[in-house]
């Protein structure tokens, strides 16, 4: 039979895991988001076999998307082995462990500390404050919820290791911390939190009995200071080692902004303002977007001197209310877990983003949820009306968990919903566009590319996928416009073949047949296995009556490019050559291979047409 105690410590877990999946159920309707999916799932064909030698390979040496977290890498694969590319399957699984962390989390306090109630609630903020939405919710952001979890474990064998000591639990916390940073390097502050957890709850450190400690805090044996960090050596080693890992991996990804992209000075004030609004989307958590752009320009002095103000005032409070261990605990686990993402070090085109809150709240929440406890206490308030407030906050936030979900169904909802609460976006503008690309709906999609293009200087690539686009539902002029600006700004020979390309390809459309010519050419002396610029090049040939020259040119074309419209042009030449068996031949093969048979050749008419030829 289990005692009394163990009986509220299983309820409480239960009540938690019920919570978590009844608020977070409109998960189930979600479909994957084209941002970081495709590269992470949908078009991964590292993982696409499920766990396997290969895969498990790839993922400890691949820096795939500028990560290195062969763990994630690994739990994707299992998950597509498992669901294949049914959402509903990827989205529980990171479910599943979110209310698995928000139960070891209450395990953790509760053992800690011996405030089961406090714990609880720490617990439920933790599982149902809408901003850890991005990291549940979010398929790619698979690897917050998964480091979490060994992150949680590292710190309950920690707990137990300050109190009864021995190396097979230190073992145990290393082995944790080694898995977690194999998922994810945001825990790579574990170090520093468990000199803090020897601070409060296990007061490791003698200074003194404080308020809200355990009640068997009296039984862990005191160490220095010094002997603390010592003892902590191993793990800092992993630490270092993980960051230069990390970073490495992130400069192969190009992913971290240099000082003359984002300044020192500029750097600064986002870190300051931001900690200030993580605090701020703590206690009004709206609005939650994925992706909260970085300010142009400078901040206003006011926002800068205010949030250093508010930073070092409630850091000096916290010092002097030194009694009250859980305080500092609670403060500076929040502003030292989010040093690795606060962007003194900057990667992507952020300013703070939600699931970097995800580990870092359980500090704040800690410091508010003891402060009411002792609050409560001192001024004896009734337990009924202590319930209470703390049932009304969680269905609160719980209720904006589950609307804060509805954002995530789908790509367009999602991209929609972040234009409307934000401004100067481009990510996002860019981002709706491709959802409304993926639905055909061209004219909407190239207008939100367009006011990407106006709030942000795109890269040459992204400026000729852009053009590209714009080929493809018959914009040429556009395309003419952006290919020559992506000349300009690149004297990369790959970016100016397919520049030189696609603008031949636009005159081409035009009936431009000189200048088309001469694009084709100037790529071909650039790149000589250009495919679409051999391909237009062949169909010139075929519309001057070289016939030869252009069966040779489209030959080329479809060795560089194996595609349906290639063979069909293909063939096209042969028959103008008088080659009609093998043209034959070609045409069968794409009516058996080819996806589409029907608009293969709706596709290879149009290009023939553009030429002023018609399909023999």
């Amino acid at each position: 039979m289990l005692a009394a105690h163990e009986k509220h410590v299983v309820i409480f877990c239960l009540l938690l895991a019920v919570a978590t999946l009844a608020f977070y159920n409109p998960l189930i309707r979600n479909q994957f988001i084209d941002f970081d999916d495709q590269a992470y799932i949908l078009k991964n064909s590292h993982i696409q076999n499920g766990v396997n030698w290969d895969t498990a390979k790839w993922s400890f040496t691949t820096f795939y998307y500028g990560n290195w977290h062969p763990l994630t890498w690994l739990s994707h694969a299992l998950d597509r082995q498992l669901f294949g590319l049914n959402p509903i399957g990827h989205h529980y699984v990171s479910l599943l462990l979110h209310a698995v962390n928000a139960m070891l989390l209450f395990l953790l306090l509760q053992r800690a500390t011996g405030f089961k109630w406090s714990s609880l609630v720490v617990s439920a903020l933790f599982a149902l404050h809408p901003i850890n939405v991005e990291s549940v919710a979010w398929a790619a952001e698979r690897k917050n919820v998964l480091s979490t979890l060994f992150f949680l474990l590292a710190l309950i064998a920690y707990d137990r290791y300050g109190r009864q000591g021995g190396k097979a639990l230190y073992l145990l916390v290393t082995a944790c911390f080694a898995l977690g940073l194999m998922a994810k390097s945001q825990i790579v502050t574990l170090p520093f939190i468990l000199l803090l957890w020897d601070y409060w709850p296990l007061e490791r450190m003698n200074f003194g009995l404080a308020i809200g400690s355990a009640p068997d805090s009296g039984t862990v044996r005191p160490r220095s200071l010094g002997y603390l960090i010592w003892e902590k050596l191993p793990l800092l080693f992993l630490a270092a080692a993980d960051s230069v890992v990390t970073v490495m991996a992130q400069r192969s990804g190009n992913a971290i902004r240099t000082l003359s992209e984002v300044a020192l000075p500029v750097r600064l004030e986002n870190v300051l303002v931001s900690y200030v609004r993580y605090i701020g989307k703590a206690f009004w958590p709206s609005p939650l977007v994925p992706l909260y752009p970085r300010p142009e320009s400078p901040l206003p002095a006011w926002q800068v001197i205010s949030a250093a103000a508010l930073l070092l005032l409630v850091s000096a409070l916290v010092l002097y209310r030194h009694e009250r261990r859980y305080l500092l605990v609670g403060w500076f686990w929040f502003l030292g877990t989010l040093v690795p993402m606060i962007g003194i070090v900057t990667v992507g085109d952020q300013a703070m983003a939600d699931r970097y809150a995800y580990v870092a709240y359980i500090g704040l929440f800690i410091a508010v949820v003891w402060t009411f406890n002792e609050f409560a206490s001192k001024h004896r308030i009734g337990s009924q009306r202590i319930v209470a407030a703390a049932a009304g906050v969680l269905l609160l936030f719980g209720s904006l968990t589950y609307h804060q979900i509805g954002y995530w169904h789908d790509e367009e909802t999602l991209w929609r919903y972040t234009l409307s609460v934000t401004e100067r976006n481009y990510v996002a503008h860019n981002n709706l566009a491709l959802a409304l690309r993926k639905q055909g709906r061209s004219d909407e999609a190239v207008r939100e590319f367009r006011a990407g293009m106006a709030l942000h200087q795109y890269p040459p690539g992204q400026i000729l996928a852009l053009a590209l686009y714009e080929l493809q539902v018959r914009h040429p002029n556009e395309t003419i416009e952006e290919c020559n600006t992506a000349l300009q700004a690149s004297a990369d020979p790959i970016i100016k073949a397919a520049a030189l390309s696609e603008l031949g390809q636009a005159h081409l459309q035009l009936r431009h047949y000189d200048k088309a010519a001469a694009s084709f050419q100037a790529a071909l002396g650039v790149s000589p296995e250009d495919g679409m610029a051999l391909m237009g090049s062949g169909v010139l040939a075929l519309r001057q009556g070289q016939y030869e020259v252009a069966v040779a040119q489209l030959a080329h074309a479809m060795k560089v490019d194996p595609s349906d419209l290639n063979v069909l042009l293909l063939a096209q030449a042969l028959r103008h050559a008088g080659h009609q068996a093998e043209a034959d031949s070609l045409s069968q093969q794409v009516q058996k291979i080819a996806a589409d048979p029907a608009q293969a050749q709706i596709a290879a008419a149009e290009v023939l047409a553009f030429a002023g030829l018609k399909p023999l």
